[in-house]
C-alpha cells in the first residue's frame, strides 16, 4: 500500500493547449529533453529539414508543420513521473482537445508575447474551466518584441477571467530581453544570447543573481534595473499573492515568461509548476467520486487511434488510470459491454513510439490494443467493484458533407475506414434513417477535418473519396426515445438521421427551422450534444 501511495503521489499529469504557433510543441520538446527522453529537439516548422516534432507523428502534420491529433509522452524528471498530454492547436481540432482535457489533472497555457490572447486560446481556456483544473500560463518568446506584461496581465484577466500572479519578471524583451527576475528566491536569472549554435538554435547562460547585487548594473544595465525595482514594488504591492488553493480550482494563473525556442525559463517553470501542481485528482462516476488512491484499478478511455504502426495497421485505446495499479494480464471488467477481459499489448507512449508495460498506476495513459470494442467515454474496472465512469460529451458538428466512395469496388475498406475514424472521433458519420453506408453524411467541427479524412482514407484505407457540401448548419440529437422521427411535422430542408450507435437526429439550415420544429412538435426535446 505505502508503495503504491508513493508512486500515485509522484504522477502528474497535464496537458498543453494553446493558439497555433505559440510555440506549445517546441515547449513540450524541452520538457522531453531535460526529462532524457529525447537527444534532439525536433524542427517544427523546417520543411528542408528530415526532423520533426516528436509529438507530431502522423504524415500529415509532418507535411503542414501542425498538429491534428493529441499525443502523449512520459518521462521523469527530479522523482516525478511525468505524463504529457500534447494537444492540436488548430481549432478545427478542439473536440479532441477537450477529449483530452478530460485525462489531466492540469493543463499549461502558451501564451505569445507579441499576440497575447488569441481565439483559440479562449475556446480552450473554456474547456478548462469546465473541468474545473489548475492552469498555468507560460508566456512565451520574450526574445522577440513583446508586449508590455502589465498589458498582458491585464488581457488574460479581462478575456479569460482568471486571476493572474507573476511568478517572475521579464526585463526587457528581443533584442533588449535580458531575463527573468524570480519573485519567490529573490533572484535573476540572465539571458545570455550565444553566437554558439545548439542544433541549430540559440544557446544561453544562465546567471543567479540577487537584486541588490553590485554588477546588476554591468548585466542588464542601470534603466533596466530601475524599471524592474519599479515593477517589482508594483507587483508586490497592488498584485496578487501566490495561493495555491485558488490555483487548484482555476481561478488564479501562475504566470511565467520565458522563451521555449532558446531553452531559457523552461526548466525553472517546469520545477515550479512541478511544485505547484497536484498529483492525480479524484474522478466522478455514477456512484460519486472514485480516489485515486483506492486500491481497485479504474481507468476510462479518452481516445482510440487507428493505424499509429503502419506495419500491424491496429489500433490502439488510450486510456486514462484513474485509480489503483495496472498490472499485465490482470482480468478487468469492461463495464459498456459487461465483458470480463484481459488487455492486450498493454503500452505506455512517446508518441508513435511504444514499449510495452507489466505496470503503471492511477494518473498514467496507457495504450491497449483494441479489436473494435472500445469507444470514447467506456469505464474498464476491477470485476469485483463495478463502477462506470461519466461519459464524455460530444459535440454537435458544424460542417457537413456528403461522401461517396469513387472505386465500389473498394466498399469493405470504404466502410472499414470511415467507421474507424469515426470511432476515434475525429469525424462523426450519419446515415439516413434505416440506411446503409452506400452515400454518408459526414460531420466535423472545423473543415481542416475533411483534409484529413480524405488524406487519411487515401493513405491507410487505399480509398479514393468524393465530398459534396450540405447546406446544413445545425444538428440536435432527438431525446424522447419513444418518438418516431418520421411522424414529425418538420420544414422540407430539415433531415432526418441517425448516427452510428441509432441515436436519432435532426439536420437544419437554420436557428428559424429549429425553432420551428419545436413549435409544431410540443413533445420533442432536443438536445446540442450526447454524452458517450
Amino acid at each position: 500500500m505505502a508503495d503504491l501511495k508513493s508512486e500515485i503521489t509522484r504522477r502528474r499529469t497535464f496537458a498543453i493547449i494553446s493558439h497555433p504557433d505559440a510555440g506549445k510543441t517546441t515547449l513540450t520538446e524541452k520538457f522531453l529533453l531535460y526529462g532524457g527522453a529525447i537527444s534532439l529537439a525536433g524542427a517544427v516548422k523546417g520543411k528542408k529539414s528530415a526532423r520533426h516534432a516528436v509529438s507530431d507523428w502522423m504524415e500529415i502534420e509532418k507535411q503542414r508543420g501542425i498538429s491534428v491529433t493529441s499525443s502523449v509522452m512520459q518521462f521523469n524528471y527530479e522523482g516525478f513521473c511525468i505524463n504529457i498530454l500534447d494537444t492540436p492547436g488548430h481549432q478545427d481540432f478542439s473536440e479532441d482537445t477537450y477529449r483530452t482535457l478530460m485525462a489531466a489533472d492540469s493543463a499549461v497555457m502558451v501564451i505569445d508575447a507579441s499576440k497575447g490572447v488569441e481565439n483559440q486560446t479562449r475556446k480552450l481556456f473554456k474547456v478548462c474551466l469546465l473541468r474545473d483544473i489548475p492552469i498555468f500560463t507560460f508566456i512565451n518568446k520574450m526574445d522577440r518584441e513583446a508586449r508590455d506584461p502589465f498589458d498582458l496581465m491585464e488581457e488574460i484577466e479581462n478575456e479569460l477571467g482568471i486571476r493572474t500572479c507573476p511568478v517572475n519578471w521579464p526585463i526587457g524583451c528581443g533584442k533588449e530581453f535580458k531575463g527573468v527576475y524570480d519573485r519567490r528566491k529573490g533572484e535573476i536569472l540572465a539571458f545570455q544570447a550565444n553566437s554558439e549554435q545548439a542544433n541549430g538554435q540559440k544557446a544561453v547562460k544562465a546567471i543567479e543573481m540577487e537584486l541588490d547585487d553590485e554588477n546588476l548594473d554591468d548585466l542588464i544595465g542601470s534603466a533596466h534595473r530601475e524599471k524592474l525595482a519599479e515593477d517589482i514594488e508594483l507587483l508586490d504591492g497592488a498584485g496578487d499573492d501566490l495561493d495555491l488553493e485558488q490555483v487548484r480550482h482555476g481561478k488564479l494563473s501562475p504566470v511565467f515568461f520565458g522563451s521555449a525556442l532558446t531553452n531559457f525559463g523552461v526548466e525553472p517553470f517546469l520545477e515550479e509548476f512541478l511544485r505547484m501542481t497536484t498529483p492525480p485528482l479524484p474522478r466522478k462516476s455514477e456512484d460519486g467520486e472514485v480516489d485515486p488512491f483506492d486500491t481497485d484499478f479504474s481507468a476510462f478511455v479518452f481516445k482510440i487511434q487507428a493505424n499509429m504502426n503502419k506495419a500491424h495497421r491496429d489500433r490502439i485505446a488510450f486510456m486514462r488510470i484513474c485509480s489503483g495499479k495496472f498490472e499485465k494480464g490482470m482480468e478487468v471488467l469492461h463495464v459498456q459491454g459487461n465483458k470480463k477481459m484481459k488487455l492486450l499489448q498493454p503500452q505506455q507512449l512517446m508518441a508513435q513510439d511504444r514499449e510495452i508495460i507489466s505496470e503503471a498506476y492511477a494518473g498514467d495513459i496507457i495504450g491497449v490494443f483494441d479489436p473494435g470494442i472500445f469507444s470514447i467515454g467506456d469505464t474498464i474496472c476491477a470485476p469485483k467493484r463495478k463502477i462506470k465512469f461519466e461519459g464524455i460529451p460530444t459535440f454537435a458538428p458544424e460542417h457537413f458533407n456528403l461522401v461517396h466512395q469513387v472505386d465500389t469496388m473498394k466498399r469493405k475498406q470504404f466502410v472499414k475506414g470511415m467507421t474507424q475514424i469515426a470511432q476515434e472521433g475525429a469525424i462523426q458519420i450519419f446515415q439516413e434513417l434505416g440506411g446503409g453506408m452506400e452515400d454518408v453524411i459526414v460531420g466535423v467541427v472545423g473543415t481542416l477535418q475533411f483534409d484529413v479524412l480524405e488524406y487519411r482514407l487515401k493513405n491507410e484505407y487505399n480509398v479514393d473519396i468524393r465530398m459534396e457540401g450540405l447546406p446544413y448548419q445545425y444538428i440536435r440529437w432527438i431525446e424522447n426515445e419513444d418518438l418516431d422521427p418520421k411522424k414529425l411535422n418538420l420544414t422540407s430542408d430539415t433531415k432526418r438521421i441517425q448516427d452510428l450507435k441509432g441515436n436519432r437526429l435532426l439536420l437544419f439550415t437554420s436557428e428559424w427551422n429549429i425553432t420551428w420544429a419545436l413549435e409544431h412538435n410540443p413533445e420533442l426535446r432536443l438536445a446540442e450534444f450526447s454524452r458517450n
